[in-house]
């Protein structure tokens, strides 16, 4: 048996079910299915990563550091991996999961022995996040934003769209640009928020500004940004000031617990919005996060959450999305079913009026992101080293599948605070935000 035959067969045998990939080993033997996606170990330092930390991390290891990779389409063979999984779970619900028995420790020692792979832990990527603190307290909540969100507002001008909007976008028409679908999702947003010249909009998590700029800019409203990220609260009022609307944007960089300071006045805010920010409150806070809302608004005031799921059928997957999510992209993210945010956001007071689901819509967005950062793929490296635009290219590529497969879903809330009578001043129909 070769080294390529010898690896395969004990990854089958530990994940119980047979792969649906190629495997090429460093001494160019290969085994596996002829036609399938190849995976290929280019040295011996990507198998010491799988002997010391097996499994998801470890694969993500290997791959961000170059000593794994993927010959044809990354998004194909992840496909195909999911499919078998589902396949191998029709008969054995732990299939795909590792499952570390005395015989795969013996097989794994003897094929150290062989292949001299044998040795130290290999160098950790700096590109994984190490947060310290207690979880969601606000120092800690602020590592963990900036280090996805502060890693360079050059390199997210070069992914996302001129609006800067990183979040699904509304493909109303699938042959619309990423910055007409992400343009359409904007004014969606405004016109379910019912924003008018003279009110006052708080945008919690407001990004680079996508949503607070163009509701400032076209909808005429007053708008302060939330954000913990110093890059793009700069980012935004500049971008305020040379479009000339810096005195209908204020940016504040504080805790959506603590607006007090920036002007937010309890039962005076015309609208709430919080786009794909819900995911990276926690679900202890989430209630907090609520009834914050609940009391910024005025009576009558709209909120809209558009925010990311985890499907009810994904029993046991974890609410962080998985160990190369939470550990290069979002740490201590915390995505629920959807009905239990629904849940959360009802249990403040705030009366849910309409859920648009989206989930589709993502694939459609990520695909933009994904070809965005192809192109420039050596001004990517450049911006933010090879290590991670490497975990980038992996994210975009899991991230679409798990909402095409319905791993993920995201949804548009909107809700509103009826006054004490029971007054919502909401319409009776839907249709006129959905023009």
């Amino acid at each position: 048996m070769t080294a390529a035959s010898r690896l395969l067969s004990l990854a089958e045998d530990v994940l119980g079910l047979p792969l649906p990939v190629r495997l090429r080993a460093w001494d160019g033997s290969e085994a596996g299915p002829a036609g399938a996606t190849v995976v290929v170990i280019h040295d011996r330092a990507a198998i010491r990563h799988l002997l010391w930390q097996p499994g998801e991390l470890g694969i993500a290891r290997a791959y961000v550091q170059g000593h794994l990779d993927i010959e044809g389409d990354l998004s194909d063979g992840l496909r195909a991996m999911w499919a078998a999984v589902r396949e191998a779970r029709a008969a054995d619900p732990e299939a795909g999961r590792p499952r570390i028995r005395p015989r795969h420790v013996a097989r794994a020692l003897g094929l150290a022995a062989r292949y001299r792979l044998v040795g130290r832990r290999p160098q950790i990527p700096l590109a994984e996040a190490v947060l310290t603190g207690d979880l969601h307290s606000r120092e800690r909540d602020l590592a963990a934003i900036s280090h996805h969100y502060d890693l360079s507002n050059e390199f997210y001008e070069l992914i996302l769209d001129p609006n800067m909007a990183y979040s699904s976008g509304y493909h109303r028409e699938p042959e619309w640009s990423l910055e007409e679908a992400q343009t359409a999702k904007l004014d969606l947003i405004c016109r379910k928020l019912a924003l008018e010249p003279g009110m006052h909009l708080v945008d919690i998590g407001c990004g680079w500004g996508s949503l607070t700029l163009h509701a400032a800019e076209k909808y005429g409203v007053r708008v302060t940004g939330v954000t913990l990220s110093t890059e793009q609260r700069d980012f935004v009022h500049k971008r305020a000031a040379e479009r000339g609307i810096g005195d209908r944007v204020n940016v504040s960089l504080r805790h959506f617990r603590d607006l007090s300071g920036a002007g937010v006045g309890d039962g005076e805010i015309d609208a709430v919005a919080s786009v794909e920010m819900g995911e990276h409150v926690g679900d202890a806070e989430y209630e907090v996060f609520t009834s914050a809302i609940y009391r910024y608004l005025r009576p009558g005031g709209r909120v809209m959450i558009q925010q990311m799921s985890r499907s009810n059928g994904a029993k046991g997957d974890r609410p962080g999305g998985g160990p190369f999510i939470e550990t290069y992209i979002a740490p201590d993210m915390h995505m629920k079913p959807l009905h239990r945010t629904l849940e959360l956001i009802a249990g403040a007071g705030l009366e849910i009026r309409d859920v648009q689901a989206m989930r589709e819509h993502y694939p459609a967005t990520v695909a933009g992101w994904a070809e965005n950062l192809e192109s420039n793929w050596g001004t990517a490296v450049s911006l933010v080293g090879e290590e991670m635009a490497r975990v980038w290219r992996l994210y975009l590529a899991g991230g679409s599948l798990a909402f095409e497969e319905n791993r993920m879903g995201v949804d548009q809330i909107v809700a509103v605070k009826p006054s004490p009578a029971g007054v919502s001043d909401m319409p009776t129909s839907q249709l006129a935000w959905l023009a």
